[in-house]
């Protein structure tokens, strides 16, 4: 039996080369273009929260909750989630809660495990969209300072501070 060794020509070198062109064309354009696109800032960065306008609205007597609104800006170029919302001064009982309405038109709460805050927009709560349901302090009064601490998927704690309100009157 003879063996046929692979004896390089000036063909066959022209071949391999020719073979391996398109491949190493294509990954040299996707490098460049990713360079690009990360240079121009066009990548996204990091969630960049930042939490105001924060309201409590005053319970009515009798009533066992009220809402909290806050306004969560995301100036990042990566989305975000809220988790959870806690409160030196409550010590149990909040809950994230999404608003709803039925075919009927009737509207309701869902609570729900977190709210997104999309990258470079604002998630505003309010009567009509979301918010963070508190168990009622009858000893709270118009203009008293109410401390919360809002928990990120990637942005991690940021403090707040609530002022109670009137319904209506924001």
């Amino acid at each position: 039996m003879t063996s046929h060794a692979w004896i390089p020509t000036r063909r066959r070198l022209a071949d391999t080369a020719s073979a391996a062109l398109a491949p190493v064309c294509a990954c040299v354009l996707s490098l460049g273009g990713l360079a690009v696109w990360t240079a121009t800032g066009n990548a996204g960065g990091p969630a960049d929260i930042a939490v105001t306008d924060a309201r409590l609205y005053l319970p009515g007597r009798g009533v066992p909750e009220t809402a909290a609104f806050f306004r969560i800006s995301n100036t990042g170029g990566s989305a975000d989630r809220l988790l959870a919302v806690s409160s030196s001064r409550i010590s149990e009982g909040i809950s994230l809660s999404r608003h709803k309405m039925t075919a009927g038109g009737a509207g309701y709460r869902q609570i729900t495990d977190s709210l997104a805050v999309p990258a470079g927009d604002t998630l505003d709560m309010s009567p009509f969209s979301s918010d963070v349901t508190v168990p009622a302090d009858a000893d709270w009064r118009t203009g008293d300072l109410v401390p919360f601490t809002l928990r990120f998927e990637h942005s991690g704690r940021v403090e707040a501070l609530a002022v109670v309100v009137r319904p209506g009157t924001e």
